[in-house]
């Protein structure tokens, strides 16, 4: 839904009862000298009476009671809180503009005769004629017996004039629970501790001598409007001369059926021999230019997708008019949707990064996502690993479980081990979803089934058997994995005896796993050949989840190095990396190398994964034992003719790397950026790990645009130095290169729309109009090295990150 859309119910098609919870009773009763919401044994007087109360509800419509009243349970004590769900027999669709419920506190403790202590009225629609939700606080009007009557005698809400910051308050945490108001956990925090802070001091006050009732109401997933059924002849009052009023219009969003028969009449198939010989005019060809580099996001205008219907004949010289063409045509149409599939055979071909934008939830056509296919065959093995995550998830939209899609990624999985592997791993994973978990399952036997069928020539290595068992034999390998860990965290005591305890594991009940009888594919590395565990080389980290740091000798004699985790949802790292990776490649196209570090990561489940351990030291680490970036680096790179006393190259590269990861982070948005997550290599290579907050979600206030802090200026001589000025150049340098790029990369982003990523999943139209936001295509070249100059200045002397940094770095010291 685009933001400038609303949704809504109307009244009248909801057939489900009114439905409420009488939730408590808040203040102070009249015959208690303690407020109700004071523990229960505060040492009363013997002769002191404890309430039996209970709470009668009735349904009044335009005045007149509408069906039995209901009662609440008893409920005696002090604190009176009853949270019972109240269903009515009447409907939602049965109400009317002006219905009322009536609730009255009766106490029974007094006598034999019950005791009325007081009521109140509320209109169920309010003053827009929109249905009430959530919680509402009725103040009970003492000694008085809630009326039905319309306009009501005891009116539950407090009079505007005499509300007061707690009824402001009040109204605002009804819209948080609702989620009308986003939630930020240190801010929240913050807020509800000044709001008790609110409520103990007006506690004090005059308002101690009044009764609330507490009742929560029925929330619908959109906003519930009034409205009778049938012709609505609800007059409405009349209206002032300067006063604001608002429409609800039930057509919104729906097809205007004159402005549809108008282009339809315009795109009358009989004139196409016409359209063959139109050219556009300077203007017209103008206008088509602009449309051409709309972002992939941007949804197009009738007057757009007329005019690029109008000269689609001449529009089939250029490959990137396709995408623009197939979003204004109208497929329910046949006789156009046949022209177009013509049209779309004679077209220039496009690039593949466009054939991605075709495979998105847009398109929907079978024919339309067979092209896509089609062209995706052009891509060499390379390319396609590089987006073979997304085109996985792609297969949510398509419009069978054995699509044209699916028999593709087989087909070459088939000729690419390494392809095949990681296509095992992305179906399996997705498993676990139930919407899709027959489309993935359906992929995943197709691969299976095709696998087994290949002969020794055919890989000319093993037959297909042997590659599925080395595919299976990977599952076996991250199982026992867990079942260590497990063991692992069970033992009681300090992180030095969990290691003992898994050394004794590898070297003892698990011993299998120093030497396996056969290679095993390394799940990162498949073309790498595992051949065992080195024990004494292997352990753990000392973290909450106690990921696991493993050694493996390889068939070559080499060892590689993994982390194994297990409790932590590694999807959003191995998106985050498949990025970085990605965007190392499209810099190195164009000949700039910023030395990156794209470890591999693989999710294995939705609780565990693997990634590569690269050998490395956290900045926090470095600064507390050298006190500066550079003073690390002339340990390993001394030069004393060199600048700072390191090498020319290792300088050069610190400075490539910090700049990649600065406009890398800033384009997708990572949060969460501390000098633990920023790690330095040796030979001067810098990059993050940890990406649990993408698209610009962060936990800490008032970051910075990207994660530049002052010891990373300093290691490059200062604000002022020839170095830093060079790191400014690659970083605007970057960031165009990758501009370039922007229609492929919100292509991908727009692919995952459907994933259980959590930070995309949440709201995925939201987050990729964020990402598209870091691109601003709205600027040239010239102006965006400005705008990124001006973001890199505005980053460095951010001091607020600074103060949340060091806060940072206390608590890591009594963790």
């Amino acid at each position: 839904m685009s933001g400038n859309e609303f949704r809504f119910f109307l009244s009248c098609d909801i057939n489900l009862p009114v439905t409420f919870r009488i939730d408590r009773l808040e203040g102070t009763l009249p015959h208690l000298k303690s407020p109700i919401s004071a523990a229960v044994d505060t040492g009363y007087a013997a002769d002191e009476r404890r309430g039996e109360l209970y709470v009668e509800c009735a349904l009044y419509v335009d005045g007149a009671s509408f069906g039995l009243p209901m009662r609440t349970r008893l409920e005696s004590g002090q604190s009176f809180c009853w949270s019972e769900l109240i269903t009515l027999s009447t409907k939602y669709r049965d109400l009317t503009a002006h219905s009322q419920l009536s609730f009255t506190v009766w106490d029974v403790s007094c006598c034999k005769e019950e005791g009325l202590i007081g009521g109140a009225t509320i209109l169920l629609f309010n003053s827009k004629k929109q249905l009430r939700t959530g919680k509402q606080k009725l103040r009970l009007w003492l000694g008085k017996e809630a009326d039905g009557a319309f306009p009501s005698s005891t009116p539950g809400k407090v009079p505007r004039h005499e509300r007061g910051e707690l009824e402001r308050l009040e109204k605002l945490m009804n819209k948080y629970e609702r989620g009308q108001i986003p939630r930020v956990d240190w801010l929240d925090r913050l807020t509800f501790k000044a709001m008790e802070k609110i409520k103990d001091r007006e506690s004090c006050g005059t308002r101690s001598s009044q009764l609330y009732v507490v009742v929560d109401f029925c929330s619908f997933e959109h906003q519930v409007v009034f409205q009778e059924s049938g012709p609505n002849v609800f007059l409405p009052s009349p209206i002032g001369a300067n006063e604001l009023v608002t429409v609800w219009d039930p057509e919104v969003g729906k097809i205007n059926p004159s402005e549809h028969k108008q282009i339809k009449l315009a795109r009358s198939l009989t004139r196409g021999i016409i359209d063959r010989d139109l050219k556009p005019s300077s203007n017209e060809r103008k206008a088509i230019q602009r449309i051409l580099k709309h972002p992939p996001t941007r949804t197009l205008s009738g007057d757009e997708k007329q005019l690029l219907w109008k000269f689609r004949f001449s529009l089939m010289s250029e490959k990137k008019a396709l995408t623009k063409f197939l979003r204004c045509v109208e497929w329910s149409d046949v006789q156009e949707a046949k022209q177009t599939t013509e049209l779309m055979g004679r077209w220039e071909t496009i690039d593949v990064c466009d054939a991605l934008e075709l495979l998105s939830p847009v398109f929907e056509s079978e024919e339309v996502r067979a092209y896509a296919v089609s062209v995706l065959e052009r891509a060499d093995d390379d390319e396609l690993q590089c987006y073979l995550l997304q085109l996985v998830q792609a297969l949510r939209f398509e419009r069978s479980d054995r699509s044209r899609l699916s028999h593709f990624l087989v087909q070459r999985s088939l000729r690419n081990i390494e392809l095949a592997s990681f296509l095992r791993w992305y179906v399996a994973v997705e498993l676990h979803d139930p919407a899709y978990a027959k489309r993935f399952y359906c992929t995943y036997e197709m691969l299976e089934e095709n696998m087994l069928k290949l002969s020794a020539d055919d890989t000319g290595d093993e037959d297909g058997f042997k590659l599925w068992q080395s595919l299976v034999r990977e599952t076996e390998l991250t199982a026992q994995l867990c079942s260590i860990m497990r063991d692992v965290r069970n033992v009681r005591g300090s992180t030095q005896k969990k290691m003992q305890k898994l050394r004794q594991l590898l070297s003892g009940l698990l011993s299998e796993l120093t030497y396996f009888e056969e290679p095993i594919r390394s799940p990162l590395h498949p073309k790498v050949l595992i051949t065992g565990i080195v024990p004494n080389e292997c352990g753990l980290f000392k973290s909450a989840l106690h990921p696991l740091r493993l050694t493996f000798r390889t068939s070559s004699g080499e060892s590689c190095k993994i982390i194994f985790k297990k409790g932590d949802d590694m999807r959003q790292d191995q998106l985050v990396i498949q990025m970085v990776s990605l965007m190392d490649r499209l810099l190195k196209l164009e000949n700039l190398d910023l030395h990156l570090t794209p470890y591999r990561v693989l999710a294995t489940g939705q609780d565990e994964g693997m990634m590569e351990f690269i050998p490395s030291r956290s900045l926090a680490q470095i600064l507390s034992e050298h006190r500066t970036i550079i003073g690390f680096l002339q340990k390993f790179h001394p030069d004393e003719d060199g600048p700072f006393g390191i090498t020319a190259t290792c300088l050069e590269t610190f400075i490539k790397s910090c700049a990649g990861y600065s406009v890398i982070t800033y384009i997708l948005g990572v949060g969460d950026r501390h000098l633990d997550n920023l790690l330095l290599r040796d030979d001067g290579r810098l990059f993050h790990v940890d990406f649990g907050f993408i698209l610009g979600r962060d936990p800490k206030p008032f970051p910075p645009p990207m994660k530049l802090c002052k010891e990373m200026v300093e290691a490059m001589g200062g604000a002022e130095s020839q170095y830093y000025t060079r790191f400014k150049q690659y970083c605007c340098e970057a960031y165009n290169i990758l501009r370039k790029s922007s229609n492929l990369i919100l292509n991908l982003f727009h692919l995952m729309a459907g994933s259980n990523i959590p930070d995309i999943a949440s709201d995925p139209e939201k987050g990729i109009l964020k990402l598209q936001e870091k691109f601003r295509l709205d600027l040239d070249d010239e102006a965006s090295i400005h705008f990124f100059q001006d973001l890199i200045n505005d980053s460095v002397s951010a001091l607020f990150p600074q103060m949340v940094e060091t806060i940072h770095r206390w608590a890591q010291y009594w963790r």
